[in-house]
């Protein structure tokens, strides 16, 4: 019996032993699996930087964040907005430096002009909008000098956006953290409103909006621009409505928006940028027309009540 016994013990001594080992066989494998997962997030997220900090590599999910990047500084920069009007165009600006010892006359904030029939708004960075500007005006006077007549609207801005599109996919350098609204004339098209933005990418707009709250604001251009169009007082309004219900501001002042106008007069296109006394009788008819609005509202809504 205890022969037995000893003979049989070692076999049970085996079994277990192997149990064992196969237990921390298959222990020790879902511990690698476990280790092989967590560096394939590191990876991940190292790879995530990587792509992050080169401007021209896609990432996996086949995004350009430089890019993305540079519109998002676009959301945190002053709001400007563009309408089409029948008779002419209109751009309006916040202005968010207004220091009291700024001198106004050498100093322009956000309106541009590039030439006899084109003017720009920019939302962004200052530097970047600088540098494209001045790009647009030798683009502009190399086309007079070669051809003797004024560039297209939309030729000049298609340039500049090659310019801007080269920028996203060259070594050692950034997209230019700039959006910007043109507003223009031409023998070919007329009165034309175009926008682009740091991908390179532009379009032609009737009414639209860049910059901080944009989204907001061109929600209301698309619930308030009338399809027939706009002539340029209804235009006026519109953006001051825009401005001072999508601005960070309890009430709009002269001082605190831009606004410049493109027309034509005697077959000359001319580009005004309107003085503070103009404004003031702008902002004066918009908030008296609200007021006439408000008032209007409030008695239908005490009739309703007393019946």
């Amino acid at each position: 019996m205890c022969q037995i016994n000893t003979l049989i013990k070692p076999n049970w001594a085996i079994q277990s032993h192997f149990l064992l080992s196969g237990v921390e066989k298959l222990t020790g494998t879902a511990n690698i699996r476990k280790r092989c997962i967590v560096g394939k997030i590191k990876n991940r997220q190292k790879m995530s930087r990587r792509y992050d900090s080169r401007t021209t590599i896609f990432s996996p999910e086949g995004r350009l964040y430089q890019v993305e990047y540079a519109m998002e500084a676009i959301g945190h920069a002053g709001t400007s907005l563009g309408i089409l009007a029948s008779d002419g165009v209109l751009l309006a600006a916040e202005r968010r430096n207004t220091h009291k010892l700024l001198d106004e006359v050498v100093f322009s904030d956000k309106i541009y002009k590039l030439y006899d029939n084109m003017a720009c708004s920019v939302s962004g960075i200052t530097s970047d909008a600088n540098v494209l500007t001045n790009e647009l005006r030798l683009i502009a006077q190399r086309y007079l000098l070669q051809y003797q007549e004024s560039m297209p609207c939309e030729q000049l801005v298609s340039t500049l956006c090659d310019i801007k599109q080269f920028y996203t996919q060259a070594g050692g350098k950034r997209p230019f953290g700039v959006s910007i609204l043109y507003m223009g004339w031409d023998k070919h098209y007329g009165f034309q409103l175009y926008q682009s933005d740091p991908s390179g990418n532009y379009g032609g707009w009737k009414a639209t909006c860049i910059g901080n709250n944009s989204a907001a604001a061109v929600s209301l251009l698309k619930q308030e621009y009338k399809q027939e169009g706009v002539d340029l007082k209804a235009g006026l309004q519109l953006a001051l409505k825009t401005l001072s219900k999508t601005l960070d501001m309890t009430k709009i002042t002269p001082e605190k928006i831009e606004i410049a106008t493109l027309t034509r007069e005697d077959n000359k296109t001319k580009i005004q940028i309107l003085p503070l006394s103009e404004l003031q009788a702008a902002i004066k008819q918009y908030e008296e027309a609200e007021a006439k609005i408000e008032a209007e509202k409030k008695k239908e809504k005490d009739k309703s009540s007393s019946s």
